[in-house]
């Protein structure tokens, strides 16, 4: 579990430095179990259940919060998400798949949730998940039916920054220690990227 929480922390790198290259990316953090240190825990797996062994916590994917001021180019976005995921195996020696990275898209300044970056090559699919309510009234833009997006996921024990506009590349993922407790606040993050040139951009509708 270590080891795959390393590896999607590599994964974090690689397709932070595909988003930055859209100027409509104000911002980069890493959230949820890819982190933070890893706790131990009563696996779902049923060995271990009945015998209550405890295993490091199972990080399942790889999730980005990326704070954007236009949603009109989500399709390019998306792909350059896909074609990132694509080339971790041959330079890195080991695999991600374009479904383990979710990407929360939220509003610079506010950090209003505005959903999640599709992962369909296709706005809309046809699929049982286009049907939910709102998604897709941005292409792209996908909503989860009786999705909440905790904004405790950005404290400062929770989260890491990786990128904003104005700073560059602040920390890379894949130099995260495993018993290293971030440091870094989207919350005050948020702060320092809504500034002038934040304000006088809205977010395209």
């Amino acid at each position: 579990m270590l080891a795959r929480q390393q590896r999607f922390r590599m994964a974090a790198d690689v397709v932070t430095d595909a988003l930055i290259r859209f100027p409509e990316v104000a911002a980069v953090a890493l959230i949820g179990s890819v982190a933070r240190p890893l706790g131990k825990e009563v696996p779902r797996f049923t060995q271990f259940r009945r015998q209550r062994v405890e295993v490091w916590h199972e990080c399942k994917d790889l999730d980005l919060a990326v704070w954007i001021t236009r949603l009109d180019r989500l399709r390019e976005l998306n792909r350059a998400r896909n074609l990132a995921a694509q080339g971790i195996y041959p330079t890195r020696g080991f695999g991600v798949a374009n479904h383990e990275i979710d990407i929360f898209l939220l509003e610079p300044g506010s950090d209003r949730y505005l959903g999640r970056l599709c992962k369909f090559a296709v706005c809309p699919k046809g699929k049982p998940e286009c049907e939910v309510a709102g998604c897709g009234r941005k292409p792209f833009l996908q909503q989860h039916e009786r999705f909440v997006f905790w904004h405790s996921a950005l404290d400062e024990d929770r989260s890491v920054r990786l990128y904003s506009r104005d700073e560059g590349i602040i920390r890379r993922a894949a130099e995260i220690s495993s018993q290293q407790t971030p440091v870094d606040s989207p919350a005050s993050f948020s702060s320092r990227i809504s500034g002038a040139s934040l304000r006088r951009r809205r977010i395209s509708r």
